[in-house]
């Protein structure tokens, strides 16, 4: 049991060294250096392998190497010595500002085992500032009767150093009126200037010293400011005028602005105690204030407000010069202004207007205004003359009082001519230089309704695209009236004629304050391709007036109709069909023939064939303008007896319709095809009727696109000379022309076409390939169309 006993306490410190080998032992240690600031880069700081006991020779099997940091670039550890050195410049003032104690902490880690070592370097500062001042100078004013022992702040020196290296003492420069005072803080030093005797400013108006500040550093370092100090005056002189009274002549007329005086004070003192303010004193009159102006820097007197002489004959003023000292003081004097008479005085022109609107309809000899015209000054230039211009239909007639006219039209008026009338009466007395008024009575000439609502255009012409939204704005129709107000306020109607007129224009509908034209239906190329209305524009005048304009619309074709197979055709309505051919059948042969119908025209109504799905390409061809299948090789033993062609039918619109035939080819032998022609022979009457269907559908189409031509054309001949259309003769250009007719417009001929088109000929850009635009090769020739 001993033994055993033994053997288990073995087993367990085994297990528990194994488990101690496993896990990593974090051993910690802590150093501190102490380096001084601005070291050369490289220099030791210390050997930390060896301060911590580490094996030199295991350090970089174990990375010894120090963490990143925000500041482990600053040191650099040598992974083979240990030594732990100066890796860049360091400044103490950029990482630790104005810390007593600047401290980089470091951490440094070694494997295997893992430990961690904390080491302290200590950035000791040295003496590499000097003391600074925000500014080189500093200006300071004192007053000349300031007490000695009064005290003014100065700048402060600053040094980015700390301890004894930073500002310690203040000194300066020798003069007997001044000291420095320094006040200690718990960051700086302040200095103060001290005044120690009385200023006199007569004796020296500026002192100049210079504030030295010397830091605790050896050598030791200091900077300087430039101290300015101005002593100030003190008021003790008053003003003086050149002279107690001033007397001086004006002119009654003399315009504002004039220089009437400049007066003229001194005063001893300097600066603001010798600068003086020149006022008016202070029981002068409201009216000087308005009649004359006083520059209180220059002392000029100047003309602010109109002088006449009848009003006033003297003015005199009384007046004040001040300087600017603390108190100030002040001197005073009088300016005695003698008016001069002239002939100042205008005519005066007074309008009593019994209306200044005038009907446009107003007779010659309306009286339109009374005028009376005075003139305040006597004799001759008081006698006036009173006229008017004479590029306006108005008149002046004396009345039997003197000075008194009456204002009477001499015209006819038109308004829609000239609206408004300016008319200027002139009034001159007989003075010496003679005076002159002008005044401008303002004449309106009221609107009579004379002018009928006016069209731009008549007749206006639309092409409206088929399909069109039922309720939305098709076009708008504008007139114009040249009167005004309510004779110019405009409504519209459409006019409802008889018999299909009233029918298509049911179905529009026309906003009677805008003339805004929307269609209540929409419009079909197939069915309808062209009708007319009238709009009657009328104004609100009394009587009313009115005139119509006549609108001829052209539905444009639209590609909403899809290809329609007529054979193939199955007996279910599908476009299906099986045909069989001999197996001996040359190439070349005729297989069959799809044939397709489209209700547009032009390329919307232009087919296309191909073949979209086929067994073998290498056996049958298509003709994509006519759908005409044929054999493209002769048949082999190893082709197939049956083959499925599916056939794509496209017009050629903007975005194309199409639809699909299939057609099932069985080849047979010889004989077995012989026996299937007797049926084909059987379902020939139902192939007859249907071409017969299809040729009613075509002649309905065309008897109705004729009925079309034969309205445009009955319309461009009710046209002028220089607009009437004469149609070309027909042609048949590449293809098949379903519809092919020609007219001519002006310069331009146009064409219009059914599904198939010439190659090389014109769209007209917004005609939805409808109507092409062609060479006029008549023109060359001289032949006249």
């Amino acid at each position: 049991m001993g033994g055993r006993t033994q053997r288990r306490q073995e087993n367990c410190w085994w297990i528990a060294g194994v488990l101690l080998l496993c896990f990593v032992d974090c051993l910690l240690a802590q150093l501190r250096y102490v380096v001084p600031e601005e070291v050369q880069v490289g220099s030791t700081v210390g050997n930390v392998a060896k301060d911590l006991g580490l094996d030199i020779n295991t350090l970089s099997v174990r990375r010894f190497r120090i963490v990143s940091g925000p500041n482990d670039e600053l040191f650099h550890l040598n992974q083979n010595n240990g030594v732990l050195s100066i890796g860049k410049r360091i400044d103490r003032e950029v990482l630790c500002d104005e810390t007593k104690v600047c401290l980089i902490n470091l951490k440094i880690v070694v494997e295997n085992p893992l430990e961690i070592h904390y080491v302290s370097v200590e950035i000791t500062d040295v003496n590499d500032h000097s003391p600074t001042f925000p500014e080189n100078e500093q200006q300071l004013e004192i007053a000349e009767n300031t007490r000695p022992g009064t005290r003014f702040q100065i700048h402060a020196a600053r040094d980015p150093d700390v301890g004894t290296q930073s500002v310690k003492l203040y000194k300066l420069s020798p003069n007997d009126l001044f000291d420095i005072e320094v006040r200690d803080s718990e960051e700086d030093k302040i200095p103060f200037l001290l005044l120690k005797k009385h200023l006199d400013r007569e004796q020296k108006a500026k002192h100049y010293l210079v504030l030295m500040a010397l830091d605790g550093g050896l050598p030791v370092k200091s900077g300087s400011l430039n101290l300015t100090i101005n002593v100030l005056d003190v008021n003790d002189n008053h003003p003086v005028f050149s002279k107690d009274t001033f007397t001086v002549s004006l002119y009654e007329n003399s315009p504002i602005g004039t220089r009437v005086l400049k007066l003229n004070a001194t005063d001893l003192d300097e600066g603001q105690n010798s600068e003086i303010e020149y006022s008016f004193g202070k029981t002068q009159k409201k009216k000087v204030y308005d009649t004359f102006d006083l520059d209180s820097v220059t002392g000029e007197i100047r003309v602010k407000g109109n002088l006449d002489f009848e009003d006033t004959e003297i003015y005199r003023l009384d007046l004040q010069a001040s300087d600017k000292g603390q108190p100030p003081w002040t001197a005073g004097s009088r300016v005695v202004i003698r008016i001069k008479d002239v002939n100042d005085n205008k005519p005066e022109i007074e309008i009593t207007s019994l209306s200044n609107v005038v009907p446009e309809d107003s007779k010659p000899g309306t009286v339109i205004s009374l005028i009376s015209v005075t003139d305040r000054d006597s004799g001759l230039n008081g006698k006036v003359r009173c006229s008017i211009a004479d590029n306006v239909p108005f008149d002046l007639t004396p009345s039997v009082e003197e000075n008194m006219y009456s204002l009477v039209t001499k015209g006819n008026l038109d308004r829609e001519t000239v609206s408004s009338y300016d008319i200027t009466i002139t009034a001159t007395d007989c003075g010496e230089p003679p005076l002159s008024t002008v005044k401008t009575l303002s004449v309106q000439v009221s609107d009579v309704n004379d002018n009928r609502p006016d069209f731009s255009q008549n007749p206006v012409e639309l092409y409206l695209t088929e399909n069109n939204p039922p309720g939305a704005s098709i076009c708008s129709v504008q007139a114009a009236d040249n009167d005004l107000n309510e004779n110019a306020a405009i409504t519209y109607h459409i006019v409802r004629g008889d018999g299909i007129q009233r029918d298509m224009t049911s179905f529009l509908n026309i906003n009677s304050e805008n003339g805004h034209i929307s269609a209540l239906k929409s419009f079909d190329f197939e069915t309808l391709k062209t009708f007319q209305f009238q709009v009657v524009a009328t104004d609100s005048g009394t009587p009313s007036l009115s005139n119509n304009v006549t609108v001829n619309v052209f539905i444009l074709d639209q590609n909403d109709n899809a290809p329609v197979i007529l054979y193939p055709l199955s007996s279910n309505g599908s476009a299906e069909g099986v045909e069989e051919i001999p197996r001996n059948v040359n190439a070349g042969h005729l297989v069959t023939k799809v044939r397709a119908y489209d209700a547009d025209i032009g390329y919307n109504g232009w087919l296309l064939f191909s073949l979209q799905e086929v067994t073998d390409h290498s056996l049958f061809g298509l003709d994509r303008y006519t759908g005409q299948i044929r054999t493209l090789r002769s048949f082999t033993e190893t082709d197939e007896a049956e083959h499925k062609l599916v056939i794509l039918v496209k017009d050629n619109g903007n975005v194309s319709l199409s639809a699909t035939a299939t057609v099932v080819v069985k080849v047979v032998e010889p004989k077995e095809a012989f026996a299937a022609s007797d049926v084909k022979s059987a379902s020939k009457d139902d192939d007859s009727n249907v071409t017969f269907y299809l040729m009613i559908t075509l002649g309905s189409v065309s008897a109705l696109f004729i009925i079309s031509i034969i309205v445009l054309i009955a319309m461009q001949c009710s046209k002028s000379t220089d607009y009437t259309s004469k149609y070309l003769e027909d042609k048949n250009y590449d293809g098949t022309l379903c519809h092919s007719i020609q007219y001519r417009s002006g310069d331009k001929r146009y064409m219009l076409v059914g599904p198939r088109m010439s190659i090389g000929s014109t769209i007209v850009p917004g005609s939805n390939a409808n109507t092409l635009v062609l060479p006029d090769r008549r023109k060359a020739s001289g032949e006249f169309l």
